[in-house]
C-alpha cells in the first residue's frame, strides 16, 4: 500500500491506496478523507444521500472500494494515472446538467492574477457579468472596451468579473495593465469556473443577478467591433441589452428561454475535463510526458473545446494563433459549422 493523490473540486488529498494494474482501491477512512463519502452498513453516504450497498457490493474487496466504481456510484467521472499515483474526480454530466437547469450560478473561489482569493458570493447584491478571455485569444484586445463598460455601469450596480483561462498570470498581466483594468481579473488556472459553467470557448459571457441566479446563459460577446470582419458578431446588441438590464432592470430572457440557451455537457466532455485537470497536475509536477497522455485523451473526448485544445498549445510550446496545430483545430471547427453555444436562444 502506498500514497495516492486524489484531486476533487474542493481539495487535493494524499491517502493510502492499493494500486493493482489500472485499479485503485481505497479503504473507508481514505474514501471519507478524499471524497467526503462514507462507507456505512446502509450504503455509501454523504449527508442525506446514500447509495444502497446492494448496488455496489460487487465493487467491494473486504472493506475497500475501487475508485472507478466509487465514481460511477456517486455520479462522478474520474481520470486516473496509476503509474503516477494521482486521480481527478469531477461531477458527472447529470449533476452538472441539473445544476445548470436550476438556474443557480455555481459558486467558486479562485485567485486573482495577484494571488488574492475572490468568490462569487463577494458580489452578492450586485448584478454580475462573467467575461472569460485568455492570453491565447484575440479577445484579450477587448479588455479596454470592457473596462469602459465597467466604469460606465459599475456605479449602477454592475460588477464585471474577468476570468482568464490561463496557466500563467504573467501571460495575462500585460493585457490587463494596458486596459488599466479596475475590475477583478481572476485566473482560472485549474479550470474551476470553466468546468462549473461548461465554458467551451473564449470569449464567453454569463449574466448573474443580485441573488446569484442566471439571467443570460453562456454566449459569445465582444467588447467592441475591431475584429467583426473575422468573427461576425456585432457587439452593440449585447451592450444595449446589458444597459437595459443594469439601468432599467429589464431581464432579456425567461427561465425557459435561459434553459433553452444552455448547452449541458456530455459525460465524455466531463471526462475530458477530468483528464485535462489531471494533465495540468502532472505538468506542474514536471512530468510533461505523463501529462501529454492525458492532454491527448482530453482532446479526443472534447475535440472542439477550445479551453482544452487551444489552451494546451502554449503549455506545449505551440503557437495558439498561427501555428499548424491551431490551424488544424480551426479547420475542424469551421467544418463543424463553427459551434459555440445556442445563438437563437440568446438573441
Amino acid at each position: 500500500m502506498g500514497r495516492f493523490t486524489i484531486i476533487t473540486e474542493d481539495a487535493t488529498t494524499s491517502v493510502p491506496a492499493i494500486v493493482a494494474g489500472d485499479e485503485v482501491r481505497l479503504g473507508p477512512a481514505a474514501v471519507a478523507e478524499a471524497t467526503g463519502w462514507t462507507i456505512k452498513p446502509e450504503g455509501l453516504c454523504r449527508g442525506e444521500v446514500c447509495v444502497p450497498r446492494s448496488l455496489w457490493v460487487d465493487a467491494l474487496a473486504g472493506d475497500e472500494i475501487e475508485l472507478g466504481a466509487l465514481a460511477a456510484m456517486t455520479g462522478q467521472v474520474v481520470a486516473v494515472d496509476p503509474t503516477e499515483a494521482v486521480a481527478v474526480l469531477v461531477p458527472g454530466a447529470d449533476e452538472r446538467s441539473s445544476a445548470m437547469a436550476s438556474l443557480r450560478a455555481q459558486p467558486f473561489t479562485v485567485n486573482t492574477i495577484d494571488g488574492q482569493p475572490v468568490s462569487l458570493d463577494d458580489f452578492s447584491g450586485r448584478k454580475k457579468l462573467l467575461m472569460t478571455f485568455s492570453s491565447w485569444c484575440g479577445c484579450r484586445y477587448d479588455l479596454p472596451a470592457w473596462e469602459a463598460i465597467h466604469r460606465e455601469l459599475e456605479p449602477h450596480g454592475l460588477s464585471i468579473l474577468a476570468v482568464a483561462v490561463d496557466e500563467d498570470p504573467e501571460a495575462v498581466r500585460p493585457w490587463t495593465e494596458e486596459a488599466d483594468a479596475t475590475f477583478p481579473v481572476l485566473l482560472d488556472r485549474d479550470h474551476v469556473i470553466t468546468e462549473r459553467y461548461s465554458i467551451v470557448n473564449v470569449p464567453t459571457v454569463v449574466w448573474i443577478d443580485e441573488e446569484n441566479n442566471l439571467v443570460r446563459p453562456n454566449d459569445v460577446a465582444f467588447g467592441d467591433d475591431q475584429f467583426i470582419e473575422f468573427h461576425g458578431v456585432d457587439s452593440k446588441p449585447h451592450h444595449e441589452a446589458l444597459r437595459r438590464w443594469v439601468l432599467d432592470d429589464v431581464a432579456p430572457l425567461s427561465g425557459d428561454e435561459i434553459r433553452a440557451g444552455q448547452v449541458p455537457p456530455s459525460q465524455a466532455h466531463q471526462q475530458a475535463r477530468a483528464e485535462y485537470r489531471l494533465a495540468l497536475h502532472l505538468l506542474r509536477a514536471d512530468n510533461p510526458e505523463a501529462a501529454d497522455v492525458h492532454f491527448d485523451r482530453a482532446a479526443e473526448l472534447a475535440p472542439l473545446d477550445f479551453t482544452i485544445r487551444r489552451a494546451v498549445m502554449p503549455l506545449r510550446g505551440e503557437d495558439p494563433f498561427f501555428g499548424e496545430t491551431f490551424l488544424e483545430l480551426y479547420e475542424e471547427w469551421e467544418a463543424a459549422g463553427r459551434p459555440y453555444y445556442v445563438p437563437d436562444a440568446t438573441d
